[in-house]
């Protein structure tokens, strides 16, 4: 038990981007006005969570500890970046783009894993996780398009 295999690696470097992810949402969260729109970010935020809670299990399923990378504290300026320098001019189509650009990378980060996985259940966790994010950057996109509509763009 004391050698760190593929799927080790990638499962906790997969733990740490949900953790990121997290704190991401709930930064963004702070930023928008929207009642409605913080409930969402907010809601990600603990579905991010549960995607960590689910590849720790898996971590735990194969024997390993896992490690207390939660504990890594990172300034909250460094989870929002883009194109987008300063996240305190972002309007609320600025957020949007910003949230659908994360959960694309987010997604294809994950499909690029599951080929580098050896072991069935993790492919499939992660393989539910990278569902998850697609689901996530469509209803980002969504709501970028009706504000398009509203706007008149």
């Amino acid at each position: 038990m004391g050698t760190v295999s593929p799927d080790d690696e990638i499962l906790e470097f997969a733990i740490a981007r949900e953790i990121e992810a997290n704190r991401f949402y709930m930064a963004l969260a702070k930023r928008v006005e929207s009642p409605e729109m913080r409930k969402v970010l907010e809601d990600f935020a603990k579905e991010e969570l549960e995607h960590k809670a689910l590849l720790e299990l898996e971590v735990m399923k194969i024997g390993k500890v896992v490690s207390a990378v939660e504990k890594v504290t990172i300034p909250e300026h460094e989870y929002i970046v883009s194109e987008f320098d300063s996240a305190l001019d972002m309007d609320y189509k600025d957020i949007l783009m910003l949230a659908i650009e994360k959960e694309e990378a987010s997604f294809r980060t994950y499909v690029n894993l599951i080929g580098n996985a050896k072991d069935e259940e993790s492919r499939e966790a992660l393989l539910g996780i990278a569902e998850e994010e697609v689901k996530h950057k469509i209803r980002f996109q969504i709501e970028y398009d009706l504000l398009l509509k509203k706007s008149g763009a």
